[in-house]
């Protein structure tokens, strides 16, 4: 019997974020099959997409990789409701469902998320009547389960879990680099949800890729245990240590991500008390080193006046931040903005920093972005 709701779950999940692209641009649904066929062979079962995921491609592909050429009880499939997608109508927003139900045909949702629930936008769920929404919704059989992904405060999450104990799960950013973060309060929310009994699907364990390619200071303490594990195998088995975790979402974009990542969670073991020293003094190395924790989510790209390519440009200044690469950090920003808005074309309207899960502070960055690219 499980001690806690998706305890059995697989600890892998495949989150369908950031899949293969053709030279076009347009996701590569044969190298999605591919890796859709070693997860599922390697007895994984959770797949994670969202509404708001590439304008609907995302679940077009869950259907063609996925849907279309396995038994329905064979995967367990989850998406998200957007309410800041509804052009503030909640009737727009239920439709978010069955426009989901339609593009997957997958006949049902075992796990249906509120997306990205935040300070910004939670009352808006409350207003729209999105909780009662999905409850009947689960009654009708069109979805298993529910819960909501969140990135704000642990005091809004003790809130929001008080007036929704029915809640079966949260889905929560967590990885090491971000566990004693003060913008996203892993640690602190992670509790919180144990405290209210609350299964955790985890979100961001590599931190967008970062924690895939950590400074080099973090690759030394990893480096200097001599174990042969890729820097992306710390970071997620060490989320998936952790009590009440169903499953641990991770971004694959390729055939070699998915092979690394189920040669250590095929039959995955939690950490032991040396490695999780070793995470210790990886945190300690990481704390040292400035950079923008920008995940590429692209949430804040959307309603941009500018048309800024915010993460594109924040990943090239972070080539010289993390890397000390100057030039290399020049060529990256001049490549993301080319027929784009520059930072310094920011209006500072904020709407960036609403979206952005990470709480950033997206305008003083671009501010400096500027400073450093647009003035060189």
């Amino acid at each position: 019997m499980e001690q806690y709701f998706g305890e059995a779950t697989p600890k892998l999940g495949f989150g369908l974020m950031r899949l293969p692209r053709e030279a076009s641009g347009k996701i590569d649904i044969e190298q999605t099959k591919k890796m859709v066929d070693l997860f599922m062979n390697a007895g994984q079962t959770y797949f994670d997409t969202a509404y708001a995921y590439d304008d609907g491609d995302s679940e077009r592909a869950a259907k063609a990789a996925l849907v279309d050429r396995y038994p329905r009880d064979r995967f367990k499939l989850a998406t998200k409701l957007n309410v800041r997608l509804a052009n503030e109508s909640a009737s727009e927003a239920k439709q978010q469902l069955f426009t989901s139900l339609e593009r997957t045909g997958a006949g049902y949702f075992d796990y249906y998320l509120l997306h990205a629930v935040q300070t910004g936008n939670y009352r808006q769920y409350e207003e729209y009547g999105i909780w009662d929404f999905v409850k009947e919704q689960k009654e009708k059989g069109l979805i298993r389960h529910w819960g909501f992904s969140f990135h704000a405060t642990p005091e809004l999450l003790d809130e929001i879990l008080t007036a929704h104990p029915d809640t079966e799960f949260v889905q929560l950013q967590i990885n090491y680099a971000d566990w004693e973060n003060r913008n996203v309060l892993a640690r602190q929310n992670y509790e919180v949800a144990r405290k209210h009994g609350k299964s955790i699907v985890v979100m961001e364990p590599v931190k967008g890729g970062a924690l895939a390619n950590p400074p080099d200071a973090v690759k030394e303490v990893f480096d200097q245990t001599g174990q042969n594990r890729s820097y992306a195998a710390w970071a997620i088995r060490y989320a998936a240590s952790l009590d009440g975790i169903i499953t641990v979402l991770s971004g694959m974009s390729d055939m070699a991500q998915m092979e690394d990542n189920l040669s250590y969670m095929k039959d995955f073991c939690p950490m032991d008390d040396a490695e999780q020293e070793v995470i210790r003094r990886a945190q300690e190395a990481l704390a040292g080193v400035k950079s923008i924790p920008c995940t590429a989510c692209h949430y804040c790209t959307a309603g941009c006046p500018k048309q800024i390519p915010i993460p594109e440009i924040f990943a090239a200044r972070n080539r010289q931040l993390i890397w000390g690469q100057t030039r290399q950090g020049e060529a990256a920003y001049a490549h993301a903005v080319a027929g784009a808005g520059k930072a310094a074309d920011c209006i500072a309207c904020g709407q960036c920093e609403k979206a952005c899960p990470q709480q950033i502070k997206v305008i003083g960055n671009l501010k400096d972005c500027a400073d450093v690219f647009d003035r060189a």
